[in-house]
């Protein structure tokens, strides 16, 4: 059964690439396997539901997208959320064309009638992309010292706009920047 929806920006492959090799070392040396085992891409998650038609939200991300050009990101930092979960992230600088194209997607998806949840609120949001899951508590100190090791920062552009279905991820479909529609 599906766990929800997510709208997820996509990132070019030299950036997508840089996270893949952390995601790498994390499941080499046994500390964080689940973003590979769901079968996850590097990516920034812009909005997400634990219900959703996909089909209702297609032609919404698709005219949304067809206006926008590709983003420059920059991964200046990392950290970790307070809670239980032992999320390790990437988080890129919050520029104000970040900020931006996410408030205006949520803006698009609103108007079909879709909720908005607190957390994707323009006032709200945070960008992060995820290194490592669930990690264990006794390992964040080398998690995070693996992380460090990328010398940030890493820089380059979201390219695509994708609706994943998880877990396991399962893309519905994918849209580049500027229209430049994936096969």
């Amino acid at each position: 059964m599906s766990q929800g929806f997510s709208i997820e920006l996509y990132f070019d492959p030299a950036l997508e690439n840089q996270v893949l090799k952390a995601w790498n070392v994390l499941a080499r040396r046994q500390i964080s396997t689940q973003l590979i085992e769901i079968e996850s891409r590097p990516h920034i998650t812009l909005f997400s539901s634990p219900f959703l038609d996909p089909a209702r939200l297609e032609s919404v991300v698709k005219s949304f997208v067809s206006k926008q050009e590709p983003l420059p990101l920059s991964f200046s930092s990392f950290g970790t959320f307070p809670n239980e979960k032992n999320h390790l992230f990437l988080a890129p600088a919050p520029t104000m064309a970040l900020l931006q194209f996410q408030a205006q997607l949520c803006e698009a998806i609103k108007k079909e009638g879709i909720e908005i949840g607190e957390e994707f609120k323009a006032d709200a949001w945070i960008p992060y992309c995820a290194v490592a899951q669930q990690v264990p508590k006794t390992r964040m100190a080398e998690a995070f010292c693996v992380v460090r090791e990328l010398k940030l920062p890493v820089s380059g552009y979201a390219m695509d706009i994708g609706l994943v279905e998880f877990s396991p991820v399962r893309e519905h479909f994918s849209f580049g920047l500027g229209n430049a529609v994936e096969p």
